[in-house]
Formats: structure tokens, C-alpha cells, sequence
């Protein structure tokens, strides 16, 4: 007879209790972990960061580390000379390790590919040929809109071995959502594929890739399941690659400050943020950052269950792990498809010894139950990360003990796309850890806790995030509006006259004692729905773009797993109907015009919102009313009865 699941409360007592923990021994014996390098960064900065461009193996080396006499346009590793694929591939071959796996694929059908790193620079370089075929030159933008597939790197890695920038677009985006980047980027080429499995049904993605591309662009399609014919004006990936087989394409010397890569990101206007990342600086923070943070060895099998159509799959997939000549671990489907067990089930296969995952995927985990990883063999696992955004105690001493069996130490890492990577976080077999609170600044990264004023508060106390020193990942600009880089990022806080440049990532913030931060969430008008960051204004523009809506407000509320949901409050026009059929034309429009993942938890039809008199709409009040939570001042509104009403509405 099969044993009873245990009940939530036999599991909540098998939760360490304490607040703080220090990194397992075994962990630190294996690591071998020295002193803090944090008292070196700081007495030696900025040339401390030659420990991260050390990581790599420099075409022509740097005359200098750091230029800010162009502040805050800094540039990193001046004078020195490149190329992010060749420190991704070939150099690995070139030591002797051509045969050591580079990328281990698992499709959601249970379909498997491996490519050693001999085998990833023979593939890479007959893509590479086949993009300069197609009309690719060095600096033309390629896009890449595709799922989790060996082609997405591929073809990132060869658009970087010929100096041609990449622009990848989440699959999940709509067809408008690609157009809108593309045009931006103003890129003429896209590599996408014909269609792929989601939780067992397939998806046509080349028909949202025709609606979105430019009517100019050029296409190269990869068959996901069989060969695909092409189209006039289109290419097939495989007949690509094969009429190139053997093609040796020499690696482009790259400036440090030459662009590698645009990733969009949402903002607080309804616009997608083109953040621009270079070759040097942002290689060189996510090589050392994949090596201090995450551990990383060339014998590790190491997985980041996260999507490459977003930084941290750029980071941490492609060019972190590979950079050190690690097996980087893909896995294209849902963690529950076809069964709750999929990860664990991988973890033991794959013997995985670091794996990186979002707090969204830990509280599905906790929910699912524990019989799913108790029934696994994950011994093999030495440390866990999470990335996207702040975890709660209760999450974290959860993976920390069924996941981790208590011998793993987790770094729960805070960074953003503009950072280029991790900035807060605990270095593991240095410091304790405390389950909700990321950890104290990486070394060299000068972050602080500050009031409006900018003055640091006291410990204990909440303000906002800030960073009063360049740091090498950085974003170097929003491409093509650099008052638009300075007016998000620097202006908040900085004081130009005393050229006093603080970076300001709109994120709240509280500090304890030891100088640890505890990350609260966003400041500004962005809902960070299971780690992916939606504009406020670009929902709302989607919602207002349905006839019969009048006016529409957006915010984010709590949700279980997600952590944060998209909740719309919607006024409509006379005469319209608020029934089930225009609720979902309304989430149907923000599926279409953003994505599946964007689609709003609740849509509330009311008469009114709730605004001052100055006619600003209260959305503190908006978010209150979506987690439940007890309302604050109302005051200061004109109309408070609405508030009842919206609450009267949710709750039905």
C-alpha cells in the first residue's frame, strides 16, 4: 500500500528554523574557499577587476581598466581586443578539451542532443559562413526569436564570431512585440523556427514570426521536427549549415566597447528599452561572476532552468558557464511536463552539480509537494542559485532542505538586464546566509541602501537601491537614446556638478546590521510577473487599444506561485457590456499584443479608479486591494467610495 503524502504542516516542521545559516562544510572543503576578496576589491579598485578580464584570453591586452572621463558613458578594458565566441569555443579546443561536452539538450518531447566543444565550433563556424552568405556583415543587428533549442546559442555564437550584434526575442512575445524590436534595432535578419511543443501542443511559431518580421527582413528558419522548405526570401538553417560544413571562419576582433548583444527591456513608458551590452566588460563580469557566485568548474554539469530570451539565459546559459568550459544544461518544456517529477528527473540523469532557478519555479515546487524530489537521487547537486527576484524565508528553507538536503548553499542573487549581471548576493564558503535577504554587495560593488534625499538609511529601515560605482557589466547606453540612458538610470540620484554619477535601478530596499540587503521589490511602474519585468503603460496600452474600454489601470498584486500577478481595472465606454466575452477580448489582447505571460490574473470592470484631486491615479491603493492587503490613507481622494466598490467587485 502506497504511502500518505505528507501533510503541509508535517512538512513545514521539517523546515530548519533558524534565521541564518553557515555555508555547509562539506561545500567548503570541496571549494576550497579562501579569504573574502572583498577587502581587495576595495583597496585596489578599479584595477580589481582586472581579476575578471583575467578570466579571459585577450586578443590584445587592455591599456586601461577603466575610463570615467566620460562619466557616466564608462568604458571598460580600453584598447583591448576579443572575441566572445573564441572564448566560448575554440579556446577550450585549443587546450585539449574538444571532446568535453559544451551544451546538453532535452526537448519536451524527451528528444536529447549533446555538442562537445569541438563539435559546437564546427557547427558554429558553417553558421557563421552561412549568415555572411545571406548578406551579414560585422555590426548588422541579427535577431533571433526562437525557443530553447541548440540553434539559439549557435547562432548567438556565430553572429559574435563574425561582430555582427545579436537581439534575441523572448518566443513567448507576440508578433507585434518582435516587430517593435526589430524596427528599433533597425535589424534586417532574423533566425527563427517553424514550430515547437509547449506542455504537448504544438505551436506554430513561424506564422507569429511572418505577422512581427519587417516585410524587408531576412529569414533563416530552423525545422524544429523536420527539414523546412523555405519560401522566397527565406533560408533553411540546416541547408545552411550543411552547404558550409567545414568552414573555417576566423573570429573578428572585437573592440572591448564593440556592441555584443541588444536585450529590450520593459521601462516605465509604454517604449521597450533597447539595453545595449559590449564585448569586454559584460564577457568578462559574467565569466568572473559564473566562477565567484555560481562555483563554476570545466568538469561541472550545471543547469539555469531559465530561458535564454531573457539576460539571465544570456549570462548565465551562454556566455557564463561556456566562457569557463562548463557543460551548460538546456531544457526546452514546462518544469511539469508530462509529469511533476521532469526536473528531478534531469537533475539525476544529467548529475547536475549547480542549478539556477527562479523563486516562481520554487514556490510551484513546494505546491506540487515533496514525494516529486524525494523520489530522485539529487545528491549530485553541490549548490543552488535564484534569480529574477526576491525569495521568501519560507521558499528558501524549502529548496534549501529538499532540494539541497541541507548541504547545498544557496546564493540568492539580485541583478537586473542592465547590470549585465549578479551584483547582490552571498559568495558561497565565504559568507552565512540568511534566507529573504540576497546578501551584501558582490566585491567591488559599491551598493547602497538611501533615502529620497540619497542619504543612507539607518539599518533596519526601507529606501532604495542604489550603486555609486561603475562596475564592468554594465549597460553602456539605451541604444539610441542615450537622454533616455541618462534620464532612467542616473538622473534620480546623481549629482552632475560634483560629477557624482550613483546608478538608480528603481528598486526598494532595506539593510540590516551585517550590511546585508533585502531586496522589496520595484519602485516604478513595472509588475515583475514570475521574474519577467512588464511596463505598466505598455499593458495598459494594449487594454485601452480594445474598443469599448475607456480607460485602464494596471498594477501588480501578490500571487502564490508567480509572486506577483498583472491585475487590470477597467472603465469601459457606455453602452459596452462587461461580461465573460469582453473580459477575455481583453486578455486576449494583451496575449496578442504581448504575450501568454503577460495575460492579467483578474480583470476588474468599475466605474471609476481611485484618484487625488489632482486627478493622479492612486495605484498604491490598486495594488493593496489585488494582495489583500489593509488599505492605507485614503484621504487624500476624491472619490473613496470607489475603493469599497473595486474591493466589493475583486472579491466576487
Amino acid at each position: 500500500m502506497a504511502e500518505e503524502p505528507e501533510t503541509e504542516p508535517e512538512i513545514e516542521a521539517r523546515l530548519p528554523e533558524q534565521d541564518s545559516f553557515e555555508p555547509p562544510e562539506s561545500f567548503v572543503e570541496q571549494a576550497n574557499v579562501t579569504d573574502d576578496p572583498r577587502d581587495e576589491f576595495d583597496e585596489n579598485w578599479p584595477q580589481c577587476w582586472e581579476n575578471a578580464a583575467d578570466k579571459l584570453d585577450w586578443f590584445d591586452g587592455y591599456d586601461e581598466v577603466l575610463d570615467d572621463s566620460d562619466a557616466p558613458f564608462y568604458e571598460w578594458f580600453v584598447g583591448g581586443k576579443l572575441n566572445a565566441c573564441y572564448e566560448c569555443v575554440d579556446r577550450h579546443v585549443e587546450d585539449g578539451r574538444g571532446d568535453a561536452t559544451a551544451l546538453s539538450w532535452e526537448g519536451e518531447e524527451g528528444e536529447t542532443r549533446e555538442y562537445t566543444y569541438e563539435e559546437l565550433l564546427d557547427e558554429v563556424q558553417a553558421f557563421a559562413a552561412g549568415l555572411r552568405d545571406v548578406g551579414v556583415e560585422e555590426d548588422d543587428v541579427v535577431t533571433m526569436y526562437m525557443p530553447m533549442v541548440p540553434e539559439l546559442p549557435i547562432a548567438m555564437l556565430a553572429c559574435a564570431r563574425i561582430g555582427a550584434p545579436h537581439n534575441v526575442v523572448f518566443a513567448g512575445f507576440s508578433a507585434d512585440a518582435l516587430r517593435t524590436r526589430m524596427e528599433n534595432a533597425s535589424s534586417d535578419f532574423l533566425v527563427t523556427c517553424d514550430s515547437y511543443y509547449r506542455r504537448g501542443e504544438k505551436l506554430d511559431h513561424k506564422k507569429k514570426a511572418d505577422r512581427g518580421a519587417p516585410d524587408e527582413a531576412t529569414k533563416i528558419v530552423v525545422g524544429r521536427f523536420e527539414r523546412y522548405v523555405p519560401t522566397d526570401g527565406e533560408y533553411a538553417y540546416r541547408e545552411l549549415v550543411t552547404r558550409h560544413e567545414g568552414a573555417s571562419v576566423e573570429p573578428v576582433e572585437r573592440d572591448a566597447e564593440d556592441m555584443l548583444f541588444l536585450m529590450y527591456t520593459s521601462g516605465t513608458t509604454g517604449t521597450p528599452k533597447g539595453v545595449k551590452h559590449t564585448t569586454g566588460g559584460y564577457l568578462s563580469y559574467a565569466a568572473w561572476t559564473s566562477h565567484a557566485v555560481l562555483d563554476l568548474k570545466p568538469e561541472d554539469t550545471y543547469w539555469c532552468a531559465a530561458d535564454i530570451g531573457w539576460i539571465t539565459g544570456h549570462s548565465y546559459i551562454v556566455y557564463g558557464p561556456l566562457s569557463l568550459g562548463t557543460t551548460s544544461l538546456m531544457y526546452e518544456g514546462a518544469p511539469d511536463y508530462p509529469t511533476k517529477n521532469r526536473l528531478w528527473e534531469m537533475v539525476e540523469g544529467y548529475g547536475v552539480d549547480v542549478f539556477y532557478t527562479a523563486p516562481t519555479a520554487v514556490r510551484a515546487f513546494m505546491k506540487w509537494g515533496t514525494e516529486h524530489p524525494e523520489s530522485h537521487d539529487l545528491s549530485s547537486l553541490r549548490l543552488l542559485g535564484t534569480v529574477g527576484e526576491p525569495i521568501n524565508p519560507r521558499a528558501w528553507k524549502w529548496y534549501y532542505r529538499y532540494i539541497g538536503g541541507e548541504d547545498c548553499p544557496i546564493v540568492d542573487t539580485w541583478w537586473q538586464t542592465e547590470t549585465g549581471g549578479m551584483m547582490v548576493t552571498t559568495l558561497p564558503g565565504v559568507d552565512e546566509m540568511k534566507p529573504g535577504s540576497a546578501g551584501p554587495p558582490l566585491p567591488g560593488i559599491d551598493a547602497r541602501v538611501v533615502d529620497e534625499s540619497g542619504d543612507e538609511v539607518d539599518a533596519g529601515d526601507a529606501g532604495y537601491l542604489t550603486v555609486h560605482k561603475p562596475w564592468p557589466g554594465m549597460l553602456r547606453t539605451v541604444y539610441g537614446d542615450d537622454e533616455r540612458y541618462l534620464s532612467e538610470y542616473w538622473e534620480t540620484y546623481s549629482d552632475e556638478d560634483a560629477d557624482e554619477w550613483v546608478y538608480f535601478p528603481e528598486d526598494g530596499a532595506k539593510i540590516d546590521d551585517d550590511g546585508y540587503i533585502t531586496v522589496l521589490g520595484r519602485v516604478d511602474d513595472v509588475v515583475n510577473v514570475s521574474g519577467h519585468r512588464l511596463g505598466t503603460m505598455e499593458l495598459e496600452s494594449s487594454i485601452v487599444g480594445v474598443e469599448g474600454v475607456a480607460e485602464a489601470a494596471v498594477v501588480g498584486g501578490e500571487h502564490d506561485v508567480k509572486g506577483e500577478a498583472v491585475y487590470a481595472y477597467v472603465i469601459v465606454e457606455e453602452g459596452q457590456d462587461t461580461d465573460d466575452t469582453f473580459r477575455e477580448e481583453i486578455v486576449d489582447a494583451v496575449e496578442d499584443d504581448i504575450g501568454p505571460f503577460a495575460r492579467p490574473e483578474e480583470v476588474v470592470f468599475t466605474d471609476a479608479l481611485p484618484k487625488t484631486r489632482s486627478g493622479k491615479i492612486m495605484r498604491r491603493l490598486l495594488e493593496d486591494i489585488a494582495s489583500g492587503d489593509e488599505l492605507g490613507d485614503t484621504s487624500t481622494l476624491r472619490n473613496p467610495d470607489v475603493v469599497k466598490d473595486i474591493e466589493r467587485k475583486l472579491e466576487k
